[in-house]
């Protein structure tokens, strides 16, 4: 079973509690004895492998033609 952290609205306290995944979030503060609301947190993104580097993108071309569009290169005659 999941642990689940919640926050008293009232007096601002933090707590734990063990819940199922079906139980509904519901909670009351251990020391007002108001209803707490669950508290979510962001999941760290852990970038492992290779390709988030700027060192890991493809290489460049070696010979780089500048060509406009609709042209092909080919079949140019040169005067």
């Amino acid at each position: 079973m999941p642990v689940y952290e919640y926050e008293c609205g009232r007096c601002g306290h933090r707590f734990e509690v063990k819940q199922g995944f079906k139980d509904k979030p519901q909670a009351k503060c251990p020391e007002c004895k108001e209803p707490a609301r669950r508290v979510f947190h962001s999941n760290p993104i852990i970038f492992k492998g290779s390709g988030f580097y700027v060192t890991d993108h493809r290489p460049a071309e070696k010979n780089p033609s500048p060509k406009g569009p609709g042209e092909s290169g080919a079949g140019k005659a040169s005067k």
